[in-house]
C-alpha cells in the first residue's frame, strides 16, 4: 500500500474515531440565591405578567424570569451561573416546559431582550460583566437596567451593529423595546401591599399607543368595572322607557299606575 493511501485510510480512521463533545447535561438550575428583597421579587413578577399579556398572541415566545442561561461547555462545568432577572426570546417554542435556558437545546437562540433589576450587591456587575456578555456573546437586541429602590437609575440599550448603544428617553422617561415594539417605563402605585405604606415606581410595559399593558388582575376589574357599568346604564335606559311609557298612558287619559300595576 502507498504512503498516499496509508495516510487517507489512518485519516478516514482518525475521523471515525473522534466523536462531537456531548454537552453537559448534569446541568444546576437553582443556587439557592433568593432575590435581593421582596420588591425584587414583585418587579420581576409584575414584568413576566406584562410581558405575557402583551404577547399573548405569539405563541412562539417565552417570558422568563431568574432562570439560569446555559450557554457553553465551559460555563457549565466551571458553574459560571448567569440568570437574567427577567427576559424573552422570541421565535421559540413557548409552549416547551423548561428549568431554565439552555442555548444547545434551544438551536442556539438566546434572549432578544433582557431587564436586570439593580441592588447594591449586583449593579457594578450588571452595568459590566454581563452587559458585556450580553452584547459580545448573547447578542441581546435590547438590554434594560432599573433599580426598584431608585426609579432614577433607569438605563436601556439597543444593539447596533454589533455593539450597544444607549436608548435616549422619551419626555416621560421612557425607553423604546423595539424588539417587543413595546415601551417600557415607570408607573406609580401598590402591588399586592408592596411598598407597605403608600406607593412606589414600578417597570412596566405600554403599548406604542402609550397604554398600559395591563397585568391579569387588572384585566379582571376592568372587565368587572365595565359589566358593572353596563349593568348600570341598561337599569337606567329601563327605567326611561318605562317613564316613556308612564307619559303615554297620561297622555291617552289612561292611570299609569293602574295599568302597569305599580303604585
Amino acid at each position: 500500500m502507498s504512503i498516499e493511501a496509508t495516510t487517507t485510510q489512518a485519516t478516514a480512521q482518525s475521523m471515525t474515531d473522534w466523536e462531537h463533545p456531548t454537552p453537559p447535561t448534569a446541568l444546576i438550575f437553582d443556587d439557592g440565591v433568593p432575590l435581593e428583597s421582596n420588591r425584587h421579587r414583585m418587579a420581576m413578577n409584575v414584568l413576566i405578567d406584562s410581558a405575557l399579556t402583551a404577547l399573548v398572541a405569539r405563541p412562539d415566545s417565552f417570558v422568563g424570569g431568574n432562570m439560569f442561561v446555559y450557554y457553553s461547555q465551559d460555563q457549565a462545568m466551571n458553574r459560571g451561573f448567569r440568570g437574567p432577572d427577567f427576559f424573552v426570546a422570541l421565535d421559540v417554542d413557548g409552549n416547551r416546559e423548561r428549568q431554565g435556558w439552555v442555548t444547545w437545546q434551544e438551536g442556539g437562540r438566546y434572549p432578544d431582550v433582557i431587564v436586570e433589576l439593580l441592588s447594591p450587591s449586583t449593579a457594578t456587575v450588571d452595568r459590566t460583566v454581563k452587559k458585556d456578555l450580553y452584547e459580545r456573546v448573547f447578542r441581546t437586541a435590547d438590554y434594560f437596567i432599573f433599580d426598584p429602590f431608585d426609579a432614577a437609575v433607569f438605563e436601556g440599550w439597543h444593539l447596533t451593529n454589533q455593539r450597544y448603544q444607549p436608548l435616549q428617553p422619551d419626555d416621560r422617561g421612557w425607553l423604546w423595546c423595539e424588539t417587543l415594539g413595546l415601551w417600557l417605563g415607570t408607573w406609580d402605585g401598590r402591588m399586592r401591599r408592596e411598598p407597605p405604606v403608600e406607593t412606589c415606581l414600578w417597570l412596566r410595559f405600554y403599548h406604542a399607543d402609550g397604554n398600559l399593558v395591563l397585568l391579569p388582575a387588572e384585566q379582571e376589574r376592568l372587565r368587572a368595572e365595565q359589566a358593572r357599568l353596563r349593568a348600570e346604564q341598561a337599569e337606567a335606559q329601563l327605567i326611561q322607557e318605562r317613564e316613556r311609557l308612564r307619559e303615554r298612558l297620561r297622555a291617552s287619559g289612561l292611570d299609569p299606575d293602574a295599568v302597569l300595576g305599580e303604585s
